[in-house]
């Protein structure tokens, strides 16, 4: 049973400039008397019951300090769900400032966090004065980090040399068509359909057309339409108001409202029911939303970019999609070929991330056997991109030889087989990480500074993966 704790608030408000932050924490009692109490000396305060959208929220939000509980499940206490949330936390942003809350029984636990990357940590029941300057700390600290500006994207390479923009990388005819229609449609507020297969790039291209757009330094808000259930389709998008049903404790803001002004990505958009669709059409003509809720409305201004690797025309036929909003999502379309239709960007695709992996990993990889090009030249990828850039991290991770050898590969020699079934390997690195930080620790006797550098990693970073893995 959750403890409930109740705040005096006697601390003159002092709040930082731009300071945002994020409270993760799966008692809403505990939610709101932080915020009450933080919002005094911060610029915005975020609350999220749900760990789950902690991916989300870390990849959207820019927050420069994060205080996460380190436990949400009822009746556990082992703290291993606090520390694979930072680790994902850490992983999705390295600079990220984490505060850890954690019970009077959990102290050793939190000081071992500190050791693999949380900033600080916070014993509940809380002091104000303690909170609040552990949280200062922590904006400070993230302050101190960003002292080297994001990298401009590259302009659209002409078709002289090989395309990398935000890893899009190409020059056969296919993909040079596609990168001259982005570079036209960039400049423009025109709603584009990005049409493609399981791992052709959908995203890479939403966001490289938001970075060479007028929009550029304004949000690019992601949503995997696949993963918002139907119930809570209306209050993800469009938000809602404190009471509008059972677990509205807060009100929050969608994300047509967090994109204001930049580009929102609305992923897998064929997944909406039909009993949405309307909701979403209205929205998009009007660009007015209205809080779950509330009477009240808000003009909105986004650039719109839609994805799927599903039939759309056929839908209409079926009706299982309108037809009014394909034509309100498809001003622009543009259809990525799938890496099978354009075989002379393979070893270009593979050789850019031998280069990436080799370098996470710190191997010494030379390059590729003449069989094993051949192999990866003539084998089908329905897994496209995707797919051939984890069959290299796969190798790149066990392999022991300088030059990636045929054996090093598992090729999947069925095409009858479902996209998704291409993907069963994917799930197999967490595990591949996990042998060769053990093979590693055997090589270097035990000692986590050698092991760390022979990884390539932080000794912060190793000891994260160390725990995450319970080694």
């Amino acid at each position: 049973m959750h403890k409930h704790y109740f705040l005096i608030l006697i601390i003159p408000s002092t709040a930082i400039p731009m300071s945002k932050l994020l409270i993760i924490d799966d008692d809403a009692d505990v939610l709101s008397a932080t915020k009450l109490l933080l919002k005094r000396h911060f610029t915005q305060i975020d609350i999220e019951q749900n760990p789950e959208r902690i991916p989300f929220l870390v990849s959207n939000g820019n927050y420069e300090a994060i205080l996460l509980d380190m436990n949400f499940s009822r009746d556990v206490n082992t703290g291993k769900e606090g520390f694979m949330w930072l680790d994902k936390i850490l992983d999705i942003e390295p600079n990220a400032s984490v505060v850890l809350f954690t019970a009077y029984g959990d102290v050793e636990m939190a000081v071992r966090a500190i050791k693999v990357g949380a900033i600080d940590f916070v014993l509940k029941p809380w002091e104000n004065t303690k909170l609040v300057a552990v949280m200062q700390n922590a904006v400070n600290i993230h302050t101190q980090k960003k002292n080297n500006p994001p990298p401009q994207v590259p302009p659209f390479a002409t078709n002289s040399t090989p395309q990398n923009t935000t890893n899009i990388i190409g020059t056969s005819e296919q993909m040079l068509k596609v990168f001259d229609t982005m570079k036209r449609v960039a400049p423009t507020d025109a709603n584009i359909l990005i049409l493609g297969e399981n791992g052709t790039g959908k995203d890479l291209v939403a966001r490289a057309i938001h970075q060479q757009s007028n929009r550029a330094g304004k949000p690019f808000i992601a949503v995997d339409l696949g993963a918002v259930s139907e119930n809570l389709f209306e209050s993800e998008l469009f938000g809602h108001i404190k009471g509008a049903f059972t677990d509205a404790k807060e009100e929050r803001i969608g994300v047509f409202e967090e994109a204001h002004g930049g580009t929102i990505f609305l992923d897998e958009v064929g997944n909406i029911p039909m009993t949405l669709q309307a909701k979403l059409l209205t929205v998009l003509q009007n660009r007015v939303i209205s809080k779950v809720g509330s009477t009240k409305t808000k003009a909105i201004d986004i650039r719109l970019i839609c994805a799927t690797n599903m039939p759309l025309h056929e839908m209409i036929k079926s009706k299982h999609f309108r037809q009014d909003l394909l034509y309100r999502i498809n001003t622009i379309e543009l259809n990525l070929p799938a890496l099978r239709a354009r075989t002379e960007d393979i070893i270009p695709l593979a050789e850019h991330y031998i280069n990436l992996y080799k370098k996470k990993y710190n191997r010494a990889i030379t390059g590729m056997t003449p069989d094993l090009i051949k192999k990866i030249q003539r084998h089908t990828w329905n897994g496209n991109v995707r797919e051939l850039q984890h069959a290299i991290e796969r190798a790149i991770i066990l392999t022991d030889d300088k030059v990636l050898k045929l054996q090093d590969f598992f090729f999947e020699e069925n095409h009858t087989e479902t996209q998704e079934s291409t993907f069963e390997g994917e799930y197999q690195l967490e595990e591949m990480e996990k042998m060769l930080i053990v093979k590693q620790l055997k090589r270097c006797n035990g000692n986590i500074s050698d092991t760390a550098k022979e990884l390539g990693l932080t000794r912060q970073a190793l000891y994260r993966r160390i725990e995450k893995h319970g080694l």
